[in-house]
């Protein structure tokens, strides 16, 4: 049982690894001109589409097995609620997505980025983050607050998709982080560009 989980986690991670470098090459054919660095914006946006959706699919598809949660009355509550109101609970994730871009974007700024200037291409790289990192959440986990807390604690995870959701999150945000080295050097290169130096890093944490 344990052998086909892991089977099925590298399929999914393999598949979200061969997806960011297709949108960079695959709409190259259907778009003129095309291009990481010249089309940006355009590439951002077919990135979030293609990630996000493959992350929906995969979750659909897979359907990670979590370990069973203990058997309280409130637990069982709770998921007659979540089992009835499922548009509820999908607003809720909606909701949840939206405020991790409004945090990432805001953290982006914090951290040096200009708050008019290229304001489209942060809000876009906060969009992206978030696809990497809080849509997988809410895909595995759901909109339970409580669940994301054990799963990112210490020692917290007790399963392979648990574990595997700790080290792509992490990963993501620190890719991020340390795709902001390269910006302040002055070598004047196309890729120093705040709007692409962060983002094969964060794109590439799976791989």
């Amino acid at each position: 049982m344990r052998d086909a989980e892991a089977r099925r986690l590298w399929a999914a991670n393999l598949l979200r690894a061969a997806a960011v470098p297709l949108t960079a090459v695959v709409p190259a054919f259907f778009m003129d001109g095309f291009t990481v660095l010249g089309t940006h914006l355009a590439w951002l946006c077919v990135c979030v589409l293609c990630v996000g959706t493959l992350n929906v699919g995969l979750c659909l598809v897979l359907k990670p097995s979590l370990p069973p949660k203990r058997s309280s009355v409130a637990t069982k509550v709770s998921a007659f609620f979540s089992y009835c109101q499922p548009i509820s609970r999908f607003l809720k994730c909606c909701i949840y997505f939206f405020m991790s871009c409004i945090l990432f974007h805001a953290i982006i700024v914090l951290y040096g980025a200009p708050l008019i200037e290229s304001v489209t291409e942060t809000f876009l790289f906060a969009v992206l983050l978030s696809t990497f990192t809080t849509l997988q959440c809410l895909c595995m986990l759901g909109p339970n607050i409580q669940a994301w807390i054990r799963v990112f604690s210490k020692n917290g995870a007790t399963s392979i998709w648990e574990n595997s959701l700790q080290i792509t999150t992490t990963c993501s945000i620190l890719g991020a982080w340390f795709g902001a080295f390269p910006i302040p050097l002055d070598w004047d290169r196309p890729w120093q560009t705040r709007k692409v130096a962060l983002l094969w890093p964060t794109n590439n944490r799976s791989m």
